[in-house]
């Protein structure tokens, strides 16, 4: 169809012109003489008119078209007739008057509405997702991932940088999460893995002299799901030599600006981004990817509590555990089932509970009395307790103050996700605002007592900071790495560090996180050996793309930027995936199903 020319392309500057379009039947109208066809294609939506005094067998054979179907119409453009313009659409000011019609395909009557943005339960629309995507928000959700894509890659190309493919099949290491597995037909007991993500492979380019590598590349992982979790996924990936974390974050910072202004100028982003301590994240909002759109900031009170005549704060903080809370505002009315809603989810977080403590309006905090609060430990709270409470998380009259005690990593938990809630409940969160910033000086190690040894938070190839270096061996878990994670929103929108470079140092690491040299050598050789070799100082980062695109189109979930998702459970419905193979596949691999 070479001269075909697409829906959104006819305007006003075409009245009087033969033209041919090609699409799909958007809604179809018959008002009697005249028949109306809003036709779709990738560009949008064009109004055609089927006029029996013009063409009386196109008209008769539209009579037949319904919604889906596949038409080839030429016709004469002309203006719309006063009254009837439509500016809620791009070609609102014109319509074709169908000269001829072509019948390219009919279609089945679809499971759902492609034509109207109404509630669709997921699983249909997975199982029919090339349906799903005709529909207009997933098209300009696919459309802006290209544009997204497109731009990164615009900028590490004028940045210097080099786009290197890296294996899909490679060898599996301890690196953080569950491998997915491939079989060896031709080595039959030995395995593939799919890469979590290219981190051995780019370090190993700087090994090679690359200096500046970058690649959209494909990740998979063998984890739970959740709304910004796929099983296989995509990341924007860069190494660079002879850095430090200034030129990363300037860099990374600079890239996400940039295309932010770019592409969704309607989201507003502030520079510089804000820089936060990994301690100081956890201190002020329980997490270290934090949502910075509202306050709500967080407030230990485990001292108060060690003079609380309320036991069950009291013995809490004696025994070496953390009080901790924060001040809900405007929200002292709350009812019982809205209290016991906020315990419900402080208990989904692993806490016993919540204590909730209700300012009744009106005054000042200093006049406060006790027959003015509101809460189930009021019996065994004193007016100066409570008073000192709301003075620590910044608590006024109206107000209600949330407190979960316990173990320190269940309270941050818990407080972070009510912090999150309570920020919904109260239209906290602006979603124009992306709130973009850096999380920086990472805990190198963590102790695993279970395992009796120390752990990687993230990953094993981070460097400690310079300073930090003389306590590697005498006190590990004071470290801190040259480690960054930049956050928005409430996500990690992506990680990364300054690598080892010296092989010495990446073995003292190793054997602090508890692998024998043999270990060593076997999981991690190819690195090992690499860094004996003149490797320069390297570091870099991962990002998200699908999380990013996510948060760009105002979506919730990370599969409406992706164009054939897995669900919650990592089935692909469209394809009836993971699904048997054939015996036949099993036996040339050497492997035979164990049932449980």
């Amino acid at each position: 169809m070479k001269d075909r020319i697409y829906c959104n392309q006819v305007d006003i500057s075409q009245i009087g012109s033969t033209l041919t379009v090609a699409g799909w039947v958007h809604r179809r109208r018959d008002h009697g003489g005249l028949i109306f066809i809003d036709l779709r294609d990738r560009s949008g939506i064009l109004q055609v008119v089927f006029n029996p005094d013009i063409n009386p067998e196109a008209h008769s054979l539209v009579q037949e078209v319904r919604s889906e179907w596949v038409l080839k119409i030429d016709g004469i453009v002309e203006k719309r007739p006063l009254g009837t313009v439509n500016t809620q659409m791009d070609t609102g000011h014109v319509e074709l008057h169908a000269s001829n019609l072509t019948i390219l395909n009919s279609s089945k009557v679809p499971p759902f509405y492609i034509n109207e943005d109404q509630k669709i339960d997921e699983t249909l629309r997975l199982e029919y997702r090339y349906l799903d995507l005709r529909r207009e928000r997933l098209q300009k959700n696919i459309r802006l991932r290209y544009e997204v894509v497109k731009f990164m890659r615009d900028f590490f190309d004028k940045n210097g940088f080099v786009e290197i493919e890296t294996p899909i099949l490679i060898k599996s290491t301890p690196e953080g999460a569950r491998d997915f597995l491939v079989p060896s037909r031709l080595q039959r007991g030995s395995f593939y893995a799919l890469p979590q993500s290219p981190q051995q492979l780019k370090q190993l380019l700087m090994v090679a002299g690359f200096e500046k590598y970058f690649q959209i590349a494909r990740c998979f992982r063998d984890e739970d799901l959740r709304a910004d979790r796929q099983p296989e996924f995509t990341q924007l990936d860069i190494e660079m030599s002879f850095v430090d974390e200034e030129d990363i974050l300037d860099l990374i910072e600079n890239l996400y600006v940039s295309l932010v202004r770019a592409l969704t100028p309607n989201k507003k982003v502030t520079t510089p981004l804000v820089r936060l301590s990994y301690e100081e994240s956890i201190e002020k909002y329980g997490s270290d990817k934090p949502d910075l759109r509202f306050g709500l900031e967080l407030a230990t009170i485990t001292d108060i509590a060690l003079d609380s005549k309320a036991q069950i704060l009291h013995n809490i903080a004696n025994s070496g555990g953390l009080v901790k809370g924060f001040s809900a505002p405007g929200c002292s009315e709350y009812s019982r089932k809205q209290i016991d809603e906020l315990i419900e989810i402080a208990k989904d977080c692993g806490a016993a509970g919540l204590v909730t403590i209700g300012i009744e309006d009106g005054g000042s905090i200093d006049g406060l009395e006790m027959g003015q609060v509101r809460s189930g430990l009021a019996k065994y709270l004193e007016i100066e307790e409570v008073k000192a409470i709301c003075s620590r998380m910044g608590a006024g009259r109206g107000d209600l103050v949330l407190i979960v005690a316990g173990d320190s990593l269940i309270v941050n938990r818990a407080l972070s996700v009510l912090r999150q809630e309570m920020a919904r409940r109260l239209d906290l969160m602006d979603s124009d605002v992306l709130s973009l910033a850096w999380v920086v000086n990472f805990p190198l190690l963590e102790w695993q007592p279970d395992e009796n040894r120390w752990d990687s938070p993230h990953n094993p190839f981070s460097s400690p900071k310079d300073e930090h270096v003389g306590l590697l061996l005498s006190e590990p878990g004071s470290v801190t790495a040259k480690q960054y994670d930049l956050i928005c929103n409430g996500f990690e929108m992506g990680g990364g560090s300054i690598r080892n470079h010296k092989v010495d140092m990446q073995k003292k690491i190793f054997e602090l996180m508890g692998h024998s040299e043999e270990q060593m050598y076997s999981e991690f050789g190819q690195l090992l050996n690499a860094l004996e070799y003149g490797a320069p100082p390297h570091g870099g980062i991962a990002c998200g793309v699908e999380r990013l695109v996510m948060l760009l189109a105002d979506e919730e979930n990370i599969r409406e930027t992706m164009v054939f998702p897995k669900t919650q459970s990592g089935s692909d419905l469209l394809f009836g995936s993971p699904s048997p193979v054939d015996e036949s596949q099993l036996k040339e691999l050497g492997l035979e199903i164990i049932s449980e």
